[in-house]
């Protein structure tokens, strides 16, 4: 998308109210969001999908955005002069849709071999304990479709959009409320390792019913500033 059509999008979601004659309602306002993270969504490796996502994680990640812990410069400009009030509007509409999932694009995780994918799954669903690395279920849920009330699903994205945001994660250009559990893991995972769970997580096809958990059966492995029960700070 031209940058100065982000621009113009962006103004339109900051805008002052439109004029009385006009209905100012929520769809008008997040225009802007949609012209990107379109509740129908493309499932390419640019724009995930949020709709669906627990209203928490998406509420921490607009303040992400707007606070500096995480960089896009559209992102950015759209939500940096938005109050939290306004950005908690935004994350509850989309919480609130779950239209069906878009097939994920193959990206680089379609040429990953039977090894890799199974590499992967192990990862997924047991970790790996020599390299104190926590099994993605155990913080995202046995079926991968997150946690309320911050923890994201990992289904129906793309392995190139799944590997970019594990390098962010190691680069530190995409950071959290302390402690950041996701960038500790990041760290100890090869690249070898990314590649080998955003190939697995690509394939698995989501189940268009598929909702946020809303409890883990055990406490998180390791403690997360993004989720409140998990340290005694609030979340972020």
């Amino acid at each position: 998308m031209p940058i100065f059509a982000a621009f113009s999008l962006a103004a339109a979601l900051s805008a002052a109210p439109a004029a009385a004659t006009a209905p100012d309602t929520l769809e008008q306002r997040v225009a802007a969001c949609l012209a990107c993270h379109s509740v129908k969504e493309r499932g390419d490796a640019y724009f995930p999908r949020i709709a669906g996502k627990p209203f928490g994680y998406l509420y921490n990640q607009l303040r992400n955005f707007r606070d500096g812990r995480r960089h896009y410069p559209m992102m950015t400009y759209m939500v940096t002069q938005l109050p939290d009030a306004y950005l908690r509007e935004i994350a509850d509409y989309f919480a609130a849709r779950h239209p069906p999932y878009a097939a994920a694009a193959a990206g680089s995780g379609g040429s990953a071999s039977a090894a890799q994918l199974a590499r992967g799954e192990t990862l997924v669903r047991q970790g790996d304990a020599g390299k104190q690395i926590p099994a993605c279920v155990a913080c995202h849920g046995a079926a991968l479709t997150g946690v309320e009330p911050a923890t994201p699903g990992l289904l129906g994205l793309p392995s190139d959009y799944i590997n970019a945001q594990f390098g962010n994660w190691k680069n530190q250009t995409r950071r959290a409320a302390a402690p950041d559990c996701m960038a500790d893991i990041a760290a100890r995972l090869s690249e070898a390792d990314v590649a080998a769970v955003s190939a697995w997580l690509s394939k698995q096809a989501p189940d268009a019913a598929a909702r946020p958990a809303t409890s883990l059966p055990a406490p998180l492995p390791l403690a997360c500033g993004s989720v409140p029960s998990s340290t005694t700070g609030s979340a972020q």
